[in-house]
């Protein structure tokens, strides 16, 4: 008999910007001093010209400088050991109460002290953690707080990470009895469209030595109405020094699910009382949807049968690094769900709070990511991808420590987001030779090997037998603390693994680029239930997902361009994104679209045949196309004369090409083979515009290219804003008003009323300086990140040579 998964999952989501998980929690990213220095003394460091104030979230190594001398993993960026230090008053009223520091990310091997005491240390740079200090502060009196933030193994990671408090910090107070660490969770014990059944299990601890008569209120309000729509009053006793678990349910009548077209949501409040008086309150979303994993038919969200169209994401924002903004990350997830996108893998660690908040808003599916290594290091290549001799730095030296610790730290932390369908419990661990081996490695391509760089089986490599026996014990460390969903891992090197109990170990299947096993490995394991976790941007792959019921989906390497994993210098990281470092959409993001979308799509972009940029990363280590490109650059200024290549995305059934609304060329059906129509035509300056039809001929849809002329100004206009950031976009525009896509202008920004942050241009070539106040646009743009005063109004002024200045101001 077959195998079928079918989970029935309500899960917790934050509002807009969720405390700390305990008590009376404040936002602490104010008033801190940060110095970048080894000295061990620090703690006593006076104020000197080491210590600059900054504002958290933090991340000081994308302030840095470019060099040659850095880590291509890493970005060519710097690393280091940074120290953070703040001065914190604790009114004497609050004497009797427990105070406690969280993070939700510090990157990494972070150790915190207060007046001068070291209270604890986390060395994952991923895992949000809570720090008691109640013993070492003083009420009525102020308190130094320090952190020291050692990232000197500056190349530790595959991939940029950041360096320093990049995430928020809180400041909570509680009673002695309050609500556990991520202690409130919840999930359905039934779903239909009649009824609603929420299970709800609650942590209460008591950190006094008495026993304590308590009550707990746990509340289900549809925000729609503001009503309460379910409500349950439990009594009990809370036992001194422990944890006391507290079980109920909750029934709603006709719950409106969540869906990725109709995100609904609802708040779950519980409400801790002690001797009448209100002590302790948690507050979250939450939403009803059921789960369902078949190996025949794959992936069903509330009983439909869909397709995963996702994208692998790490966590940096091109200029701003690895510092966490929530306005920046919903545009970014807004622009890719516009494209077709439903959903996002964390490569290869859990991500920030906020970004899980903004999936269950927006109607995102998240794939929940733990480690990219285990207990051995991966090689991280430091002069170019995959090119020269690695280094070896990395996690592993805490993985026996402190991995199943994290990983129930991040289980526990984010079990209760809506967007979360799978938890993976790790990344490509099984790539073989790197650092596992097995003798089923000399059986060769025929095999289905598709990484054979690294040779046949090394008996004196760590074995890959191993990988079964870790993985059964991550797992049971997953369902320990959540059984509402499916644990999975990206496998690099399957048919070395299928040698192993390492794909036994898990519910469902990743395969990374593995796409040629889908149907003979469905027949050889048909109980397993296969998706693809890591994929190359080609039509073949999704072709290969589109074509077979039993495979549910992938997830594109990347979404958007990121920092590290770069190639020789001068490169600043990785380029496949569908969106590019400041988080607009390249021409493979419209290829995709056409593929993805369920609504009409068009797009025309141009090139010089034989003088075509390929923006796909791997295809510079390989042999050149004649296939279209899906980079293709929505450009129509040439020599005239000159032959040129004009490629149309669209999911219409057919398109023409005119110039200046004449039939230039007769309509194409759409190209099976590659998804791009195209034509090779003699270029002539004008407007130039593909025209989209459907299958009986009519219009549905078209898209321009025009001839612009020399740059003639700047333009500004917001696209973003909030409290804590403003986004510009700035342009180089021609006397008509039209974009300039080939200019490179160096703009000059000058501002009152806030702190440039930074200005992000996006050409992964180019290696200056971008949190000065001076850059180049690429494509003729870029977008400004601003922090705005809360005091002043900001007004940005935006200047280049020749060009006509912009100014924007923002009340």
């Amino acid at each position: 008999m077959k195998r079928i998964l079918s989970l029935l999952f309500l899960a917790v989501a934050s509002t807009a910007y969720a405390a700390a998980p305990f008590g009376d929690s404040h936002l602490l990213n104010d008033g801190w001093q940060f110095a970048l220095c080894r000295h061990s003394d620090m703690l006593h460091m006076p104020d000197t010209a080491h210590w600059q104030s900054v504002t958290l979230p933090h991340d000081w190594s994308v302030r840095g400088a470019y060099s040659p001398d850095r880590y291509s993993a890493t970005g060519y960026l710097p690393g280091g050991v940074g120290w953070y230090r703040k001065t914190l008053d604790l009114s004497a009223d609050r004497a009797g109460q427990r105070v406690n520091l969280y993070f939700e990310g510090v990157y990494n091997r972070s150790r915190i002290y207060v007046n001068d005491s070291l209270v604890c240390a986390r060395p994952n740079g991923y895992i949000s953690f809570a720090c008691d200090i109640t013993p070492y502060v003083r009420f009525g009196a102020s308190n130094r707080i320090a952190v020291c933030v050692d990232h000197s193994r500056e190349a530790d990671s595959r991939w940029y990470t950041g360096s320093g408090i990049y995430r928020n910090v809180w400041l909570g107070f509680s009673e002695d009895l309050h609500f556990d660490l991520w202690g409130v969770y919840a999930w359905p014990q039934e779903v239909s469209e009649q009824k609603g059944v929420l299970s709800v299990e609650i942590g209460v601890k008591n950190e006094s030595q008495s026993r304590a008569r308590t009550r707990v209120v746990c509340e289900l309000v549809d925000p729609r109405s503001g009503k309460v729509v379910c409500e349950r009053r439990l009594t009990f006793e809370a036992a001194p020094s422990s944890v006391t678990p507290i079980r109920t349910s909750l029934v709603v009548k006709r719950p409106a699910r969540w869906s990725l077209e109709q995100p609904n949501l609802y708040i779950l409040r519980t409400t801790l009382y002690h001797d009448g008086r209100e002590i302790d309150r948690n507050e979250f979303s939450t939403g009803f949807r059921t789960l369902t994993f078949d190996p025949d038919r794959g992936f069903a969200l509330n009983g439909e049968w869909i397709k995963v169209k996702g994208v692998c994401l790490h966590h940096d924002a091109g200029v701003l690094g690895a510092a966490v903004y929530r306005d920046v990350w919903k545009r970014r997830l807004e622009t890719l769900k516009s494209l077709g996108c439903n959903a996002i893998r964390t490569s290869h660690n859990p991500q920030a709070p906020v970004l899980y908040e903004l999936c269950d808003e927006l109607g995102m599916l998240v794939l929940n990511e733990a480690y990219d290594e285990w207990e051995y290091p991966k090689r991280k290549w430091l002069k170019g991808w995959n090119v020269g001799e690695p280094g070896y730095d990395g996690s592993c030296d805490i993985f026996a420590r402190y991995a199943e610790e994290d990983l129930a730290d991040m289980v526990r932390r984010d079990r209760n987001h809506v967007s979360i369908f799978a938890w993976s419990i790790g990344n490509e661990i099984d790539y073989p030779n790197d650092p596992y081996s097995h003798p089923a490695l000399d059986g060769g391509g025929a095999g289905g090997f598709t990484q054979p760089v690294f040779g046949g089986y090394k008996p004196e490599a760590p074995d890959a037998n191993r990988l079964g026996e870790i993985a059964k014990r991550l797992v049971s460390v997953v369902k320990r603390y959540d059984c509402s969903r499916p644990v999975t891992a990206g496998l690099a090197g399957v048919a070395m693994s299928n040698c192993t109990e390492y794909p036994s170990a898990l519910d469902i299947t990743g395969y990374n680029y593995t796409e040629s096993r889908y149907d003979s490995d469905h027949e050889t394991y048909p109980e397993r239930v296969i998706f693809g976790s890591e994929n190359r941007h080609d039509i073949e792959a999704w072709r290969a997902v589109a074509e077979r019921p039993h495979i549910f989906g992938q997830f594109l390497w990347t979404g958007i361009d990121y920092l590290g994993e770069s190639g020789p210098w001068p490169s600043r990281g990785f380029y496949s994104g569908l969106l590019d470092f400041g988080g607009f959409v390249k021409p493979r993001g419209h290829f995709r679209a056409a593929l993805w979308s369920e609504n009409p799509v068009i797009y025309l972009g141009s090139y010089p045949i034989g003088r075509q940029r390929n923006d796909d990363v791997w295809s510079q280590y390989s042999a050149n196309s004649d296939q279209p490109s899906m980079d293709a650059w929505p450009i129509w200024n040439y020599e005239e004369g000159e032959v040129i290549r004009v490629v149309c995305y669209t999911n219409a059934s057919s398109a023409e090409l005119l110039l200046d609304g004449k039939v230039l060329q007769s309509r194409k059906a759409n190209d099976t083979t590659s998804g791009i129509i195209h034509w090779d035509i003699p270029y002539v300056p004008g407007e130039l515009t593909a025209v989209g039809y459907d299958a009986d001929g009519h219009e549905v849809s078209r898209y321009s290219l025009c001839t612009t002329g020399r740059p003639y100004a700047l333009t500004v206009e917001e696209i973003g804003r909030s409290e804590e950031l403003v986004q510009l976009l700035v342009r180089v525009v021609d006397e008509q008003g039209r974009q300039v896509m080939l200019a490179d202008n160096d703009v000059r920004c000058d501002l009152s009323g806030g702190e440039l942050l930074g200005m992000e241009g996006s050409n992964n070539e180019d290696m200056s300086n971008y949190t000065d106040n001076q850059h180049r646009v690429f494509h003729g743009q870029m977008v400004v990140y601003v922090r705005p005063s809360s005091d002043k109004a900001l007004t940005c002024r935006f200047t280049s040579p020749l060009l006509r200045p912009a100014i924007l101001s923002v009340e």
